[in-house]
């Protein structure tokens, strides 16, 4: 019972979110692209002609968002495991970022192009068990640094989704061996009860 009334409360707030009605208004794929949204405006992120790698990308706001923002010429790799419905202009490979097939199809889309910025605004499947699920959230970004530190170019940009707790710290100070700058950020459409916030790592280090 505890669990169809916690069901039933999630349902009705993310019916009434703002976020949501407005995602469905402007015609964005999830709420989530309003985070990053606001994140560009504040920190100009994204600007034509960069090439850029979204990690985890389904169902893919962020690549719809992202990819309006690098044209033209611009050029949007997005990742994930699951399968993502097409977007003008973003090259999607399915598949697990850390295997060989997979690097190897991204690395022939870039035709020698460095990458600029990578994006990750990946999460687990919530076991509704905390310690659990930081650990799993904590590990993604563990693993989009490992790729940012192996693919993306000296002075380019990070952004990846974290969770405040355990590792949390520990991971600032990896970012900080590989980024000059390491900086919080916690946009509005972030729920206030949510642990998320997203870590904007700037300017990789030779």
């Amino acid at each position: 019972m505890k669990k169809h009334k916690s069901n039933k409360a999630w349902l009705h707030e993310h019916v009434t979110d703002p976020f949501v009605q407005r995602a469905k208004a402007e015609g964005w794929r999830s709420r989530a692209a309003f985070k990053l949204m606001e994140i560009d405006e504040k920190d100009h992120l994204l600007k034509p002609g960069m090439t850029v790698v979204d990690l985890g990308a389904a169902p893919g706001s962020w690549s719809q968002y992202a990819i309006r923002r690098i044209q033209p010429q611009g050029r949007l790799f997005a990742l994930d495991l699951l399968p993502i419905e097409p977007l003008d202009g973003v090259i999607f490979l399915q598949g697990d970022f850390r295997e060989d097939d997979v690097l190897h199809q991204l690395e022939t889309g870039l035709e020698g192009r460095e990458v600029d910025l990578v994006l990750s605004d990946m999460a687990p499947n919530m076991s509704g068990v905390q310690l659990v699920d930081q650990s799993r959230v904590m590990h993604l970004a563990e693993l989009t640094l490992d790729f940012a530190r192996e693919h993306l170019k000296p002075g380019g940009d990070m952004l990846v989704k974290v969770f405040q707790g355990s590792g949390y710290m520990e991971l600032r100070e990896a970012m900080r061996e590989v980024f000059e700058v390491i900086l919080v950020r916690k946009p509005d459409a972030s729920r206030d009860r949510s642990a998320e916030n997203f870590l904007l790592a700037r300017r990789k280090r030779p």
